[in-house]
């Protein structure tokens, strides 16, 4: 707003950035990548429903591929925090582990930074509508709504990234990928009969007849090379015979 009457903008009350209190629950993300080698993968499929079903985990995507001689299945799951570390121990009885890594993320203080920001917006909407209720002039209400715009905006950004992090915390993930190990047989060459076999040696024969006409064609200024040389040999041998019969 404009004026010497406007109030002072709510924005200069806002504080910049809030870090967690002392003895405040620390907020963990527990995360891990696991690769298994199984030997039959079907049945690994239904372990894994059953374990799942176990743990009370879920889960939220999963793919499956079958490339460069490997059956390979591929899952996200979400697990409580509390069972984490023993489904990780539950699927190493899948196969063979190939690989796995584990992490954390503590968001305790990024959680709390987030959680103030949020509470300080909606602060600042309703000190917003409570000028809006004040404003006399159109140009007022205009741009105080304008400022609501943006700031609801802001909170539902803080809101979207305030639940990503609480459903981080809530489910631990894990990242399988389990595959098997496909032979891929070669197959035995097909039996010809007579009658396929003859059509094939026919049209070998003339695939042979086919290169050598095209053969000498690629090849005639050799073969005229050839003529110019035989015939000057011929006349070569008749003009000495002619002087050796008049000697």
């Amino acid at each position: 707003m404009r004026g010497n009457n406007q109030p002072d903008s709510p924005e200069a009350n806002e504080p910049i950035r809030v870090t967690a209190a002392p003895g405040t629950t620390r907020k963990i993300i527990y995360h891990a990548n696991v690769r298994v080698k199984v030997d039959d993968l079907a049945r690994a499929n239904t372990r894994m429903d059953s374990l799942t079903r176990a743990f009370g985990a879920y889960v939220s995507d999963a793919s499956e591929r079958r490339e460069d001689g490997q059956w390979e299945h591929q899952m996200t799951i979400r697990v409580l925090p509390s069972r984490f570390s023993a489904m990780l121990s539950r699927l190493n009885g899948l196969g063979t582990l190939e690989s796995k890594t584990l992490g954390t993320d503590d968001v305790t203080a990024e959680h709390a930074d987030v959680s103030a920001r949020l509470a300080t917006k909606r602060a600042l909407e309703q000190r917003y509508i409570a000028l809006l209720k004040q404003a006399k002039k159109v140009s007022e209400m205009l741009e105080i709504e304008g400022k609501i715009g943006e700031v609801r905006a802001d909170i539902e950004a803080t809101e979207s990234k305030l639940k990503t992090l609480n459903d981080q915390v809530s489910y631990s993930t894990i990242n399988l990928s389990y595959f098997q190990v496909i032979t891929l047989k070669t197959p035995d060459a097909p039996v010809l009969s007579f009658g396929s076999r003859l059509v094939q040696a026919f049209y070998s024969g003339w695939e042979l007849c086919t290169n050598l006409l095209l053969g000498l064609v690629t090849t005639w200024p050799l073969w005229i090379l050839v003529l110019v040389v035989v015939w000057s040999i011929r006349v070569w041998r008749r003009r000495r015979a002619a002087a050796e019969a008049s000697a």
